[in-house]
């Protein structure tokens, strides 16, 4: 089969013939259908981020089931899928506390499978498994509890997405920071992820949701999605238009970039009492500063968000929901397709600021 590796930081993905091992125990091999062209990707490709190479990206996706391991009963072939990028092993703190997308186990063994080996091999070496998933490839192996079933009439493409931003993004509001309704929201950042966050304060019932970003192009997107307000950081001085649109500072503010500088400006725009909710993943070596003072006299309260906080394995099919009932919108959020082939031209114009998501389809 083919798949899109990468050899080293800075350089483009290398479209080749890979070989993928059969399931092992508790495992399921699938076909793709659909991936989301994410910036967590990027972060790799640009060495923001650290993944043994070389290496098979591609975290955000949707599949068929065409195999599956010993003693899986979850899925059988046949199934339509979503995948998530935090499987969970069920039997670790995390996983026994209610926090599976921070599963112990998964975090341990990383790019490798649960029983820490690889499944994924090209020209003699192992290729390391993005988040246990490596959808940027004709077919995967992965985790059985990374395999989401959903009604085979859903659009796979749609399906992807939640298997990413949408969860990431409306997760953060709905589970992390359970927004109240009436709020004061900031979103800083409005790429995928933001723009989940956005649609997620409106659901919420949020007063006010005031976007952020220095496109004024995924700016006015993001007023599709449920944005009241916008602040073009390019323009203006973002954390005086923030808190002029507040009066005095939004009740939750969410970091959806992933930079120092974006942190900071979430930090420091929420009002007395309110939240900061860090969503976006910064660069390994940019670490942002803020005032302990007004942490404490202003008890402001500082959050991360992994997977918006969500039990994939339940709160996928709440996503399904809401997009069902038309509370949510992911039609909307496609505005490009590609095949594997256009891949690293799919994510040159990500890093460019095309508004909206990107998808690889595979049919």
């Amino acid at each position: 089969m083919k798949a899109a590796i990468l050899v080293e930081a800075n350089s483009p993905l290398i479209i080749q013939d890979v070989e993928l091992d059969p399931p092992k125990a508790n495992e399921v091999r699938v076909r793709i259908a659909a991936a989301g062209v994410c910036r967590s990707d990027l972060h790799f490709m640009k060495g923001e981020a650290i993944i043994p190479k070389p290496a098979v990206l591609g975290h955000e996706g949707s599949a068929v089931v065409l195999e599956i391991g010993e003693g899986v009963t979850r899925v059988a072939p046949g199934d339509h899928v979503i995948l998530a990028f935090a499987p969970f092993c069920g039997q670790c703190k995390s996983c026994l506390t209610g926090r599976s997308n921070i599963c112990d186990t998964h975090m341990a063994t990383g790019p490798n499978m649960f029983d820490g080996t690889r499944r994924l091999h090209a020209n003699g070496q192992d290729l390391a498994h993005m988040g246990k998933v490596a959808c940027f490839a004709e077919e995967a192996v992965v985790p059985e509890t990374g395999c989401i079933k959903i009604d085979p009439e859903f659009p796979l493409p749609q399906a992807a997405l939640i298997g990413c931003s949408v969860t990431t993004g409306v997760g953060s509001v709905l589970y992390n920071a359970q927004v109240k309704p009436g709020s004061t929201v900031a979103v800083i950042g409005c790429g995928g992820v933001g723009l989940n966050i956005v649609q997620g304060a409106r659901l919420a019932g949020a007063g006010k949701i005031i976007a952020v970003d220095i496109n004024d192009a995924a700016l006015e997107f993001a007023t599709k999605f449920g944005a009241t307000d916008t602040v073009n950081a390019r323009d203006s001085d973002a954390l005086k238009s923030i808190k002029e649109l507040s009066e005095g500072g939004v009740d939750y503010a969410f970091e959806a970039f992933g930079s120092s500088e974006t942190f900071t400006l979430a930090y420091d725009s929420v009002n007395k009492g309110g939240t900061a909710i860090i969503v976006g993943l910064a660069a390994i070596d940019d670490f942002p500063s803020i005032d302990p003072v007004a942490l404490v006299r202003q008890e402001k309260t500082l959050k991360g968000s992994y997977y918006g906080t969500s039990r994939p394995a339940i709160d996928f099919y709440e996503m399904v929901d809401l997009y069902k009932r038309g509370q949510i919108d992911v039609d909307g959020l496609i505005t490009r397709h590609y095949k594997l082939d256009q891949i690293n031209e799919a994510y040159i114009e990500l890093d460019k600021g095309v508004i909206g998501r990107g998808v690889i389809t595979f049919d």
